[in-house]
């Protein structure tokens, strides 16, 4: 990583480039589990707990009986329940792809959802989690498949977004670069 100084670039010392990234990364992702940063740049255990050290993170319980990290500051109490929402997100999406340990949002569907190397596709998220997957017709038309039943009137809230994906669309296509089978078979149907 380089910071801007007076003059133009500088390289920064790689210890304080990797707590800075890893800030970075709690302040877009966090909380996140040490495998989350790991996972997520490459590196070593060494160099994930020195940068999580370096960061001042701090340990945080997470469902499960997980320990996750935050920065320093972060408002760590409980957050009230969010009005119900959907959401239809591309392939490759941060929001998917952000962690390794993704059960909190992903349930058992990591197989319908990724392919081999690990590469997400469209995702249907409700209140939090991904319930399905979306892919768009060679006729532009947006359809989905929900792994689970979230009852008629969420069903209701789905289709409306993907009616709402396919015009805010129009006549663009999306397809992504490296389409899973369930992708295939939607887009196919």
């Amino acid at each position: 990583m380089e910071r801007w100084v007076e003059g133009g670039l500088e390289p920064w010392p790689p210890e304080r480039a990797r707590i800075e990234l890893v800030r970075r990364w709690l302040a877009a992702f966090g909380p996140g589990t040490q495998r989350d940063v790991q996972w997520w740049t490459g590196w070593t255990v060494a160099n994930t707990r020195a940068a999580l050290v370096g960061v001042g993170a701090v340990e945080v319980a997470l469902d499960g009986g997980v320990t996750g990290f935050t920065l320093p500051g972060d408002n760590t109490a409980e957050t009230p329940e969010p009005e119900p929402w959907v959401a239809f997100l591309p392939a490759l999406d941060t929001t998917t792809m952000a962690w390794a340990e993704r059960e909190f949002y992903l349930g058992e569907y990591a197989t319908l959802l990724f392919d081999t190397n690990g590469n997400a596709g469209p995702t249907v998220w409700l209140d939090g989690r991904i319930v399905g997957a979306w892919a768009q017709r060679p006729t532009g038309e947006v359809v989905h498949r929900l792994f689970e039943d979230p009852g008629r009137e969420r069903i209701g809230s789905v289709d409306a977004e993907a009616a709402a994906l396919g015009a805010w669309l129009g006549q663009d296509r999306v397809f992504p670069r490296f389409p899973n089978q369930t992708f295939r078979e939607l887009a196919a149907s």
